[in-house]
């Protein structure tokens, strides 16, 4: 076996880590709200421990499912949910236009803390999203990631697909509160602190080669194995689009740092996260699905509210390229997602 190949190898061994070292750090945890340390095995990955007055909630599993006393036909549609979750590749072509899963942003099956477990959005909204200006339910929510994070159209609201999806993000809330006042631990992808020195391209770049290109290919292409998609990839046309919350240097710098390398969390440093997310975000993507023909104009309208945190519309500094400058929509082409730009609650606006 070749270096490549051994090193693939271990690297492929690392994916099932996501839903083992990780997540069963806290999933072992089942008293986790009344423990005097919830989450210890987290805290000793070097993840922060609960701070007093925080919401932590472990949510249930694929197994507890099993065993709950609820009707066998919701188990059905929780199974579905679950298996759309973690392979939205099967609405490929209809739904999803990259190589994304919606478990490949959200680790060990949605459940993972400083992964942006999902079962949050269902103990949350409806709420207003300052991303499209109005108040978003969870089906609005799960449909932004499918026009942005792949690339594609979403489900309509109420079919079976959103149906099942909903469902399973409600099963991971399981005894969470509704609105909650305090904090939740563990939510999104919360940012490194601050780099010592500014995010850097020619850094990022090196330290990408070094950390993620064994999974993701030096030029992001990601991996498919005998054919299956394996692991995402981070720029081109098998990525999210311009409009994904991720590229975002911020939001890229939080996934980075709390999840990658795959099995390994928080082992790069704060610079080194923020450096690679800065060069990721710098690498071309299909087009936001709101843009308006002209990069200025639609970094513009958007920028208060989204791309001032990504480089969209920004010059690369080494070659000049104006990043964001085309009419590359990746595989969709002129598919438009129905779900964006869809006007809300316009009788209330007088009010």
């Amino acid at each position: 076996m070749n270096l490549h190949k051994k090193r693939l190898v271990l690297a492929l061994t690392g994916c099932s880590l996501a839903t083992g070292i990780v997540v069963s750090a806290f999933a072992a945890n089942e008293a986790a709200t009344t423990d005097e340390m919830p989450y210890q095995g987290l805290v000793e990955l070097g993840f922060p421990a609960p701070q007093e007055g925080e919401l932590v909630h472990v949510p249930p599993t694929m197994a507890d499912l099993e065993e709950a006393d609820i009707h066998p036909e919701l188990k059905k549609v929780i199974r579905y949910g679950y298996d759309l979750f973690t392979n939205t590749q099967q609405l490929r072509g209809e739904n999803v236009y990259n190589d994304m899963n919606c478990s490949s942003c959200h680790l060990g099956e949605g459940r993972q803390p400083f992964s942006a477990p999902v079962w949050a959005a269902a103990v949350t909204l409806p709420d207003f999203r300052g991303k499209n200006q109005h108040v978003n339910n969870l089906e609005e929510r799960i449909a932004g990631c499918f026009a942005y994070s792949m690339n594609g159209t979403p489900p309509e609201y109420g079919s079976d697909e959103m149906l099942a999806l909903s469902a399973y993000h409600q099963w991971l809330a399981t005894g969470a509160p509704m609105y909650p006042s305090q904090p939740i631990y563990g939510r999104g992808f919360p940012a490194p602190d601050e780099p010592a020195e500014a995010p850097d391209y020619a850094r990022g770049e090196v330290a990408y080669q070094e950390n993620c290109a064994i999974c993701h290919q030096e030029d992001g292409s990601g991996h498919y194995e005998n054919g299956e998609y394996v692991f995402p990839a981070p720029w081109g046309d098998g990525s999210n689009n311009w409009g994904a919350g991720i590229v975002r240097v911020d939001t890229a710098a939080g996934f980075i740092y709390n999840n990658m390398p795959l099995g390994q969390p928080r082992s790069l440093s704060d610079q080194d996260a923020w450096d690679i997310a800065y060069y990721m975000s710098s690498q071309e993507r299909p087009q936001d699905p709101r843009y308006t023909g002209d990069i200025v104009e639609t970094a513009e309208r958007f920028g208060p509210t989204f791309h001032k945190r990504s480089l969209y519309g920004q010059t690369r500094e080494h070659d000049g390229h104006v990043l964001g400058d085309h009419d590359n929509f990746g595989e969709k082409g002129d598919i438009e997602p129905w779900n964006v730009g869809m006007p809300r609650f316009e009788s209330l606006a007088d009010e």
